[in-house]
Formats: C-alpha cells, structure tokens, sequence
C-alpha cells in the first residue's frame, strides 16, 4: 500500500447501520450480562448447593476472565480480523451460558461463568473496533457511539431488571439461556451485514511475553480487590496479590517499550486525550457500580422491595443514560470538544450522586431517589458517549482492537475497585455507627436500629462516589483536548498523531 493510499480515509461501509444494531446487540449482552446474574445468585446458590464462602466466584470467575484477558482478546481481533473474533466470541458466549444454565453442581457454574468471561473479553473489544473502523463520518460516528455509549452506561441497570423479571416469572436458568437469542441474532448478522476490510488487519506475531504479563498481573488485580471485600485489606494473600500485580505490570510495560510488535503500543495508552479517557472513565465507572451494589441493597433489604420492583427502581437511570448518550452526547458531540461533554456529565451525575445520600431507611422513591437517578443517568450518559469514540478516534486500524480493549479494561478493574473498596467503606461505617449508636437499639427495634446503620455505611460511601466523579471531571477537562469532530470524513479516524509525551 502506498503512502498517499496510507493516508486516505477508508470509504463508508454502505451496511454499517444495519452491522451497528447487531453489533450493540452483542455489546449489550455482554455488558448486561456482568449484573443479570446478581439478582438470580441467592436462588442458583441454594439450588445448586453453592456454600456462602465460594458464592462470591458465581461474580468474580467472569471478572477475572473478563478483566485479565481483554487485552488479549483485543489484540487478536486486531490480528485475526474482527469480525472473526466478533463470531468466535458470540458463539463461544453462546456455549458457555447453555452450560452455565444447565449446571447441575458448583463446578459446572464457575466454569460457565469463567468460559462466559474469556468469551467475552475476546467480543467487547472486536465490537467497539468494528464500529471505529465502519464509521468515519464525524456525524454518523457521533449517532454510533451515542447507541453504543448508551447501550454500554444503561447495560448494569438492564441486567438487574431483567435478572428480576426472569428470575421472579421463570427461573434464575433463564439469566443464562436469555444469551441465546442474543447470541443467535448477532451471529446471524455478523454473517450477512457485517464486513471488514483485510487491508486493516495488523499482520504481525503476536507479543507471547506481554500477553502472559499483562493476563496474570491484571488477574492478580482483580483478585487482590475481589478478595479484600471478603478477607479484609490486611489479609495476606490479598496484599501479595497487589505486590505480585504491580511486579507482573510493571513488567508488561518494559516489555511493550522493548518487543518489536508489542501486545499494548505504548503510543495507544500514553496520547493524552485516551489517556485521559481510560482513567477519568474508569474513575467514574467505581462510583457506578458502588451505586447499583448498594441501591440494589437498599431497595431490596432496607425497603423491601421484590426483585423485579428493584429492577424497575432504575429505568429511570436507564431513560436517563440513554437520553444523556444518544440525545445529548451525539448530537452536540460534532459541535462542542469532547470534555465539554465529558466534564459537565460527570458533574451533573456528582449531583445526583451527592443527592442520594439523604437517604434514610424510610425515604420514599418519588420523593428521595427518582430526581437523583435521573440526574445520574443523564450525566452518565452525556458523558460516556464522547468516552467511547475518543477512545478509538486517532487509533491506526491495527490497533483498533486492543485500544477498544482498553476502555474496557479500565471499566472491568474500575467495577472490581468500586464494588471491593466502596463496600468496605460502607461496611467499616456502618460497624462505627453500630457502636456508637447503642442508645437507640431499644427505640428504634432491632431490625431498623441495623437498616438504620446499613443506611448510614451506604450514604457515607456515595459521598465517596461523589468525590470519584469530581476527580473524574477534572481529570478530562484537563487532559481530553481533542476538538470536536466535524461532519466531513474524520481522517482523525484512521491517522494515528504523535503523542507529546513519546517525544521525550
């Protein structure tokens, strides 16, 4: 290929609107599928003998999967073709989740939710590489990522209501066996729609050393923070785990900087403006699924609510986040520079987060939480649909995959941070307001003296979910400097700039 050819932006897809609907189809199985089991865990538990100490793996053998291989699995969508691993992923996906509905013992469970994991981290990246690569129009790149960011923000709030519905009228197997069509209808799209260019396929060996360093030392992160919750900071194992990961991480970074065909091209992570992304994203994303972790809690222990009425708690959220993506994010996003999108939305949502905290055991939904999960969801959305395409835009072709790979690595390790360090938070809180509150067990009865102390650990965590949404915001107002993308053919799409900071 020529130089002039190099630099020319690849021609519209004329199929890419209708690959776009499979493609979100897939993406929202796969998002919606990190929360739709939560919800059918305690029923699966006691059929399938699951003991409370092994319960925690049903959640943290897909984390584990799905965090420490998404790099991996970027990286060869980016060798093998995308839309083979899009196929190789759903289809896999598809088969781990009829083993995991047909589990008969713990073992079978855990081994579905690991395969669930691997397949995964092979599809979320190839889906998000596809669409940076089928749209190159700043407009219709904008509507995209609107669908895409939407579907990516409201996924969590998805599966916690359709794990209630399933769970509740048919039976916690269907939180498994609803993959399926999901699968079935992506697959079948992928076949007939969706089409790739070979020409932006990165035709080199893949980097063996950064994939064993970068899969164990980001699997030994996860498991540091997934084991915390349960055994404590001091515990350890879970502080060898953190050692091990910074030696292991540390490792995969001199390697990338040294191997000729790198696993991560240091020049993806260290432009600003994705750099940027990947951590303010991923600081966002820990005050997100600390919010669905005690709401759910709330809702469902302090007030009583059945799983499918928790589920319908958050379709106000849901609305919000995708009117946030797809009316706001996408139609101002080839007017206004991405941060001013960006910083606003996490600021918005910091507001919601920060009114959630005047939550007592007895608040009323109208009155208490309906106005702050609007907010949340409209700030959230806003601001993770401009994350979505700045993330990719400026990535060359061959590298498309393993940038994809890297908002949603940064979302992965950000929900085991969240759900691990906001938990313990709460849970350390509630046990100070227990003890020092003594006096008024008698009057307020046992039950609401510790719903009142649980209440109490929750809001003091939300209140460091606000703060996690600050940081957020100020971390993309100050390095996401990208303009706004024109309606013309984005050539920033397919032409990679020289970062800054690789000129030292």
């Amino acid at each position: 290929m020529s130089e002039t050819a190099a630099q020319m932006p690849p021609k519209a897809d004329p199929q890419r609107w209708k690959a776009l609907a499979f493609i979100s189809v897939a993406q929202l199985m796969v998002v919606l599928d990190a929360t739709v089991v939560n919800i059918a865990l305690p029923t699966a538990q006691t059929d399938l003998g699951i003991s409370d100490a092994n319960r925690q793996w049903v959640i943290t053998a897909y984390a584990l999967a799905f965090g420490g291989l998404l790099l991996f699995g970027g990286r060869i969508s980016d060798l093998w073709g995308r839309r083979n691993a899009f196929i190789a992923g759903l289809v896999g996906f598809a088969v781990a989740s009829v083993v995991g509905g047909a589990a008969t013992n713990e073992a079978m469970m855990l081994i579905a939710r690991a395969g669930q994991g691997v397949f995964a981290a092979l599809l979320a990246p190839a889906s998000l590489s596809l669409l940076s690569v089928m749209f190159t129009d700043g407009k219709e790149r904008a509507k995209a990522f609107g669908v895409y960011g939407a579907l990516a923000g409201a996924g969590g709030g998805i599966g916690l209501l359709l794990g209630g519905l399933l769970t509740e009228y048919l039976n916690w197997r269907w939180t498994f066996f609803v993959n399926i069509p999901f699968a079935a209808v992506a697959v079948l799209g992928a076949l007939f729609v969706i089409h790739e260019s070979k020409g932006t396929r990165h035709r080199a060996s893949l980097d063996v050393p950064g994939v064993l360093l970068s899969t164990t030392g980001l699997v030994a992160l996860v498991y540091g923070f997934t084991r915390a919750e349960h055994d404590g900071w001091s515990d350890s194992v879970t502080i060898g785990m953190f050692v091990a990961s910074a030696a292991l991480l540390a490792a995969f970074v001199v390697t990338e900087a040294k191997v000729k065909h790198p696993l991560l091209p240091l020049r993806v992570l260290l432009e600003r403006n994705r750099g940027g992304v990947y951590l303010g994203l991923g600081i966002a994303v820990i005050a997100l699924f600390g919010t669905f972790l005690f709401l759910t809690y709330y809702l469902q222990v302090v007030q009583g609510f059945s799983p499918v009425k928790t589920g319908l708690a958050f379709l106000p959220m849901i609305a919000g986040m995708i009117t946030g993506s797809t009316q706001i994010g996408a139609r101002l996003l080839t007017r206004v520079p991405p941060r001013m999108l960006m910083a606003p939305g996490f600021l918005v949502a910091a507001i919601g987060m920060a009114l959630l905290t005047r939550i007592e055991p007895g608040s009323s939904y109208a009155a208490h939480l309906l106005a702050p999960l609007v907010l949340l969801g409209l700030g959230m959305g806003t601001a993770f649909m401009p994350a979505m395409s700045i993330a990719t835009i400026g990535v060359e072709p061959r590298d498309a995959g393993v940038a994809s790979a890297m908002i949603n690595t940064s979302q992965q390790i950000a929900g085991a941070i969240g759900t691990a360090l906001l938990n313990t938070i709460a849970a350390s809180a509630t046990t100070s307001w227990l003890d020092s509150h003594t006096a008024q067990e008698r009057a307020l009865g046992s039950e609401g003296f510790v719903n009142a102390g649980a209440v109490h650990g929750y809001t003091v965590a939300i209140w460091w979910e606000v703060g996690a949404l600050l940081l957020a915001a100020a971390i993309v107002a100050v390095f996401v400097t990208a303009k706004g993308q024109s309606g013309d053919s984005d050539s920033a799409a397919t032409a990679e700039p020289v970062p800054a900071v690789m000129a030292h």
